[in-house]
């Protein structure tokens, strides 16, 4: 079973790049991040075409998730728990029948947080906490569980070509990459990092400077798998390739293969 994460960066701006690129990869499930459209503006009929069953949590002009699988989940829930009030569309769960364990996946937009000094950098925060709570019930059930998406965090120096053009930007802040330690601390493995230690390991590039061509990239979308997700990975991959294509998002799709 191969299972992804894009941060598309706009699914209709990018909706030929996204058909070619599942055509390409064949993955089983999608976990898609920056959709910007409504639910009932999602193009979904192109990706029923491709043999896809869609579930989106979508909002005006920004933000908005969505998994897209070739088998329909037993179960879907959209927005993270622990603040009623939260309108922001950032989180999608589905639960799919696999195998003798059923496995539970979590597709996220973590906040972005700048700029600093700003209540978007405290709800950033506060945002990953409530990501840890939700995360220790679940690992609490001893699910096979995995989260995966657009975490909006440099986790370490060997994750930016230049990490010093990063130190005033919320991404890699130590309260930011400190969030995201003791999300792992919990018992999550960083499929990434269990994969390869070495550096030059990106998944974004932004549109100004060259970056692509620089590969002056940082590595900001991350599958985190629990204990009973992880026993059962087999391959891990970046297609980074993508970020060439045209008419291209910053992000590249991220992906593992597990066995069922």
């Amino acid at each position: 079973m191969k299972i992804a994460t894009w941060n598309i960066n706009g699914v209709k701006a990018r909706l030929e790049t996204a058909l070619a690129w599942l055509q390409e990869a064949t993955p089983d499930i999608v976990c898609l991040q920056e959709i910007k459209s409504v639910d009932e503006g999602f193009p979904a009929e192109r990706f029923v075409e491709l043999g896809y069953h869609v579930e989106t949590h979508g909002q005006k002009g920004f933000n908005g998730v969505a998994i897209l699988s070739r088998e329909k989940p037993e179960s879907v829930s959209r927005g993270l728990p622990g603040d009623p009030g939260d309108e922001q569309a950032r989180y999608i769960e589905a639960v799919f029948a696999t195998g003798s364990r059923p496995l539970r996946v979590g597709g996220l937009y973590l906040p972005n947080g700048n700029p600093l000094g700003t209540p978007k950098f405290d709800y950033k925060l506060s945002w990953m906490k409530r990501l840890h709570a939700h995360a220790r019930d679940i690992l609490a059930r001893e699910e096979r569980f995995m989260l995966l998406g657009d975490y909006n965090v440099i986790p370490d120096a060997v994750d930016a070509r230049n990490p010093e053009a990063w130190t005033g930007d919320a991404l890699f802040q130590p309260e930011s990459r400190q969030a995201f330690r003791a999300l792992l601390s919990l018992g999550f493995t960083d499929a990434v990092r269990a994969a390869t230690t070495g550096a030059d390991v990106y998944s974004f590039w932004d549109y100004q400077a060259g970056a692509w061509q620089k590969n002056n990239g940082i590595r900001i979308d991350h599958i985190l798998l629990a204990p009973e997700a992880a026993d059962r990975l087999e391959r891990v991959g970046i297609d980074a390739h993508v970020r060439g294509w045209e008419k291209p998002s910053d992000h590249v799709p991220v992906w593992v293969e597990m066995a069922a």
